[in-house]
């Protein structure tokens, strides 16, 4: 992911009003991002409840969404669509992002289940257990993590078209 800056995150933005993104939060500063260890910035606004942001680099622009999470996390076991994690017990939750442009404006919405806490990055880096005898399990994370890239693009791109 590439290095940025607040201003960067709050242009990067394509299903928000202006009015949204001068009001989100963000939780966190930049000097202490490892960007090496992170395929995108996920995190739920602390001044709204229901309100939660996607930003990671789509071929080499910064593309940020505006999420809309469902009011309960899913309770029974379901799996997160971006890390596809099915050996952890992490809550996953229904998010929805309106469509950019006129879509967007006349109601059009996609939705994704995620990882409530949006901890992705760090669950595709954690080393599979062993499947069989010569698994190897260095490839098997570097895919995952490759897999959790593509996928959280497709979702943004699926947002912007």
């Amino acid at each position: 992911m590439l290095a940025i800056t607040e201003r960067d995150i709050r242009a990067s933005f394509i299903n928000a009003s202006r009015k949204e993104v001068s009001v989100l939060s963000l939780p966190f500063a930049f000097s202490e991002i490892d960007f090496s260890t992170r395929d995108f910035l996920g995190w739920a606004d602390a001044k709204f409840a229901r309100r939660a942001y996607v930003v990671t680099d789509v071929d080499g622009v910064l593309i940020g969404a505006l999420l809309q999470r469902a009011e309960q996390r899913v309770l029974a076991r379901a799996q997160c669509s971006w890390c596809e994690d099915v050996t952890l017990r992490n809550d996953v939750q229904l998010f929805a992002a309106r469509k950019a442009g006129a879509a967007g404006r006349n109601g059009d919405t996609v939705g994704t289940l995620a990882c409530a806490e949006f901890g992705c990055s760090h669950n595709v880096r954690r080393l599979p257990p062993l499947a069989y005898e010569g698994f190897d399990r260095e490839a098997a994370r570097d895919a995952r993590i490759e897999r959790l890239g593509r996928n959280v693009r497709a979702f943004l791109r699926t947002i912007s078209s």
